[in-house]
């Protein structure tokens, strides 16, 4: 159940464990021992002890036999499900805004592109060209859907456009998906921006790839735990 507002302790817990959870100060190696992450906070027990719950519930914290409270990491088949959800809210946000997106929010998504040169970060332009389709979307409900995938998508570590060419192709992706909501076309909106998805799913899985790669290389055999995780 989510906590209020009103508690403010426990919602102030939250934000931040929440904040160092997406951040990657704790990793998947890291137990959030309750009276350890109060003192880390100088928090109550009572507020962490909720926080906790919560981020269990939201799925960034797994409790696991023997070990209790750790961040939660993805093997290949829930990377593979993260996406899929991915896709579809990802679609219907394309698809919504190119019903319902003023010129003056088409306007912003064409700026957001036009800004954002060679030099400029591509993980950041991503990140403000999709917060614009999702306020173009107007949508509330959907937004809440796809602020929870993305905080899941967090937990993946380095982002597929540290590949400059998989950069290169997401820039051509974007254009595609703002020509089809410029011109009102909810269908075409919704496939370019699976399509989008899709393509970085295939990125993503090289990665998780070659980190199984390098971990068989660096743990001799027999030794160690090659269970592959992304933090």
């Amino acid at each position: 159940m989510p906590i209020s507002r009103n508690h403010t302790q426990a919602f102030a817990a939250y934000q931040s464990l929440k904040k160092k959870i997406l951040s990657g100060f704790f990793t998947g190696s890291d137990r959030l021992r309750e009276i350890e992450v109060a003192a880390l906070l100088e928090m109550g027990r009572t507020p962490v002890r909720e926080a906790l719950k919560r981020l269990e519930d939201e799925g960034l914290l797994t409790n696991e036999p023997r070990r209790g409270l750790v961040v939660t990491t993805l093997d290949q088949q829930a990377v593979s499900e993260l996406y899929a959800m991915r896709e579809v809210l990802e679609g219907a946000a394309a698809a919504f805004a190119a019903k319902h997106a003023t010129p003056a929010e088409v306007a912003n998504m064409g700026a957001i592109l036009d800004e954002h040169d060679e030099s400029a970060d591509p993980v950041a332009m991503n990140l403000a060209f999709h917060d614009a389709i999702y306020g173009s979307a107007h949508n509330r409900h959907l937004i809440r859907s796809l602020q929870s995938v993305a905080d899941s998508t967090y937990l993946l570590g380095r982002s597929t456009l540290a590949n400059a060419q998989r950069a290169q192709l997401a820039k051509v992706e974007h254009r595609q998906i703002l020509e089809a909501i410029s011109g009102g076309d909810p269908v075409r909106a919704a496939e370019a921006a699976q399509a989008h998805i899709r393509n970085a799913l295939l990125e993503r899985l090289k990665m998780l790839r070659q980190r199984q790669s390098d971990a068989a290389t660096a743990t001799p055999q027999g030794e160690g735990n090659t269970h592959e995780t992304f933090h």
